[in-house]
């Protein structure tokens, strides 16, 4: 048994440094890119193709994240989100977190207990919900937008977070078609050192309310499935 966990982990090691060398090689500096009006239109021109409208009707979004090992009930009219993960749930009030309500094997959390579960889930609903409603948050406040000419001579949206989130400063290439629609994009973000680093928007859903959703993204050899994704 101790040879085999001992050979195990070797390879476990082994896949992991192939991927980071992989990555590596991959790695892209930041673009630059030209904003202003034009970059607003591109912009525009995706939402358009996403069914905006669809989206900003939607009420309820429901979805999962790594295996479903964290879950999401998002009300967006009323600002609140149910998280669950492992034995945890919170009823997390996004416009005061504060106010939130967290639980552990159904006891009521108060004092730091409360306040580490509730920061849990306010990051975790950060980085869970981007996956699934990024391209709809192009016009956040504090979002720069910018057209970047890729080497093919076709154009990408760049859209860069210089606020808000768990993470700011961290920019998004949006890879569209000839429509606006978007297939994919190259991320630079804080948690990755790797720049450039690509992943796919092309397994979407038309959900009860009309509005595209994602169910899966590719991240090179990795695929993020959303679980079972809902908009109504």
């Amino acid at each position: 048994m101790k040879r085999f966990l001992k050979i195990s982990g070797i390879l476990l090691g082994a896949a992991i440094l192939a991927l980071v060398i992989f990555l590596w090689i991959k790695h892209e500096p930041l673009p630059q890119g030209t904003a202003g009006p034009k970059a607003d239109g591109l912009a525009q021109k995706m939402l358009t193709a996403l069914n905006h409208d669809a989206y900003k009707s939607t009420r309820y979004l429901e979805w999962s994240y790594q295996g479903g090992r964290n879950q999401y009930v998002w009300d967006k009219d009323m600002g609140r989100v149910q998280v669950r993960w492992a034995d945890h749930v919170v009823q997390l009030n996004l416009v005061n977190p504060q106010k939130s309500v967290a639980k552990t094997h159904e006891k009521v959390l108060s004092g730091e207990e409360k306040t580490d579960k509730i920061d849990t889930a306010l990051k975790n609903f950060n980085n869970d919900s981007f996956w699934l409603v990024a391209p709809y948050k192009v016009f956040d406040k504090g979002t720069q937008r910018s057209i970047v000419t890729l080497d093919d001579g076709s154009v990408g949206l760049l859209v860069t977070y210089s606020s808000g989130g768990t993470t700011p400063g961290d920019s998004y290439l949006w890879l569209l078609n000839e429509n606006g629609f978007p297939y994919a994009y190259k991320m630079w973000v804080e948690i990755i050192p790797v720049g450039g680093l690509k992943a796919t928007w092309d397994d979407w859903i038309i959900t009860e309310s009309g509005a595209y959703l994602p169910k899966s993204h590719d991240l090179g050899p990795l695929t993020l499935d959303m679980g079972s994704v809902r908009g109504y």
